[in-house]
């Protein structure tokens, strides 16, 4: 390329001399630095190339397609698609979720809470200036799990076990035991709040106000019936009415998860759905939906929805069903948990009123995964269906099941997570469901964590944010979805 440039100063250079009398160094000077702007461009346009490929690769890390529906890892966490014939301790499924709390001194703890809460109850009117306005639309996850010794006698859930994996092979390949609170907790993030009791009072207070500052609007309640709990945990449903009073204080509403308890069936659902009813629905605080057709219905999102078979459901959820539920005064929305895309088919024959994705880990199922929703979106409005995708800042469970990197999803800083809302306000949701306020197991909370060192144990943190950036980011979006809301019903 340089040769060719030479030989075109001389070939310039004795035109000039020739042609115009003019003075070649005059020519010379001028084909020099269109020759350096030429450089200078390609060198721009080659940076401008590498620059679109890091762009690229960054958002790949967004959508890891690597970690997709069938990957072996995935699927195991599953119940009924895992390979082995017994639960990961009955709920250690799809990513599950363990809980628990305990009911020692519970029953004397709502009057000492309602107690509380009114001597320190500030005006309703400060507090409604001073937080954002609660968006109905948007309903968060929220466990009452925890406990400590000095609420509990005992730490519950933050002293969780090392779950083995269900390969002795690769079992043995990991360490085993517990965690020891209040320095080493089951999770890879650390509290602000350090390793509360979901039953002290100031918690509470302190989990309301922040998920009001997010200007989420319903509580999806983790629950269990009375005197059953998850494995690693104690009953919480003592704990609901405490709840409650607090939610509605914040102005905010509750729903109920309800999980896999032993012996789910129509018949039990039944019984569970009409307790809930009768002894929370007169709460100002209890959650109900306006429907499409104008009526005002509880709403229950049923985790694990897909291990009961489709005929099951419909006895209690279609109107010729032997244990039916519809237009009855317990009839209610029912939410289905989807994980594969068959399970659609599965949810309208059972019965559902809509489905939800929970899991905060794109990629890992058929229904977590972003460029699913607007498919499934289309089949639900097909079918007078909800559909309400579930978003979360990432998800990293190694510090309870060391063996399960391969499904972490960095947060990226938030970006993550808003690439999560963004998906899912294009298929334009009526509700959006978050993955989690206080999931810590599974590391997919937005409440506020702050850097911890202790010992070996490194913990992650939000930085270089501060440690209610993810609540600022939901509130952010909860205003846009607000907006966005606006245009699609005009």
């Amino acid at each position: 390329m340089l040769s060719c440039f030479a030989g075109d100063r001389a070939w310039l250079t004795a035109l000039a001399l020739c042609c115009c009398g003019q003075n070649p160094s005059v020519w010379i000077l001028n084909y020099d630095i269109m020759a350096r702007f030429r450089r200078r461009t390609c060198i721009i346009l080659l940076l401008f190339i590498l620059f679109i490929c890091s762009i690229m690769m960054a958002l790949k890390t967004l959508r890891p397609d690597r970690a997709g529906f069938g990957d072996p890892f995935g699927l195991g966490l599953l119940p009924e698609l895992q390979q082995r014939t017994v639960h990961l301790d009955n709920k250690q499924n799809s990513l599950n979720r363990v809980q628990g709390d305990t009911v020692t001194h519970v029953n004397n703890l709502h009057s000492i809470s309602v107690n509380t809460m009114k001597a320190s109850m500030p005006p309703v009117n400060q507090l409604e200036e001073e937080l954002s306005s609660p968006n109905y639309n948007f309903h968060i996850f929220y466990y009452s799990w925890f406990g400590n010794p000095q609420f509990d006698g005992k730490y519950i859930h933050w002293n969780h076990p090392l779950l083995p994996h269900w390969d002795p092979k690769i079992a043995n390949n990991y360490p085993k035991g517990r965690h020891n609170p209040p320095e080493d907790i089951g999770a890879n993030f650390y509290p602000e709040l350090g390793s509360y009791s979901s039953k002290d009072p100031s918690v509470i207070e302190a989990h309301m106000k922040q998920m009001r500052a997010a200007s989420t609007g319903v509580i999806v309640l983790s629950w269990y019936p009375p005197g059953m709990a998850d494995e690693n945990g104690e009953p919480t449903d003592d704990l609901v009415p405490v709840i409650l009073d607090y939610a509605h204080k914040y102005n905010l509403k509750v729903t109920f998860h309800i999980e896999p308890y032993k012996d789910r069936d129509d018949r039990s659902m039944y019984h569970n759905v009409k307790y809930i009813i009768d002894k929370y629905g007169g709460h100002p605080a209890f959650y109900r939906h306006k429907t499409s057709t104008g009526r005002l219905l509880p709403m229950f999102y049923v985790y694990d929805s897909y291990v009961t078979i489709p005929e099951i459901w419909a006895n209690l959820l279609t109107v010729s069903g032997s244990q039916t539920i519809r237009n009855t005064p317990y009839d209610a929305l029912f939410i289905a948990l989807l994980v594969e895309e068959r399970h659609k088919h599965d949810i309208q024959r059972s019965g559902f009123d809509g489905m939800y994705t929970y899991f905060a880990t794109n990629g890992f199922s058929y229904g977590s995964s972003h460029h699913n929703w607007a498919s499934l979106k289309a089949f639900c409005d097909s079918n007078n269906l909800m559909f309400i995708p579930s978003v979360g800042p990432g998800y990293i469970d190694t510090s309870i099941r060391p063996w399960n990197n391969h499904n972490t999803r960095n947060r990226v800083n938030g970006k993550y997570y808003e690439t999560a809302f963004s998906a899912a306000l294009l298929v334009r949701p009526e509700i959006i469901s978050i993955t989690s306020f206080n999931e810590w197991h599974e590391g997919t909370q937005i409440e506020k964590a702050v850097p911890k060192r202790t010992g070996q144990v490194v913990y992650l943190d939000y930085k270089p944010h501060k440690p209610n950036v993810y609540l600022e980011l939901t509130q952010k979006w909860s205003e846009k979805y607000r907006k966005e809301q606006e245009q699609w019903l005009m």
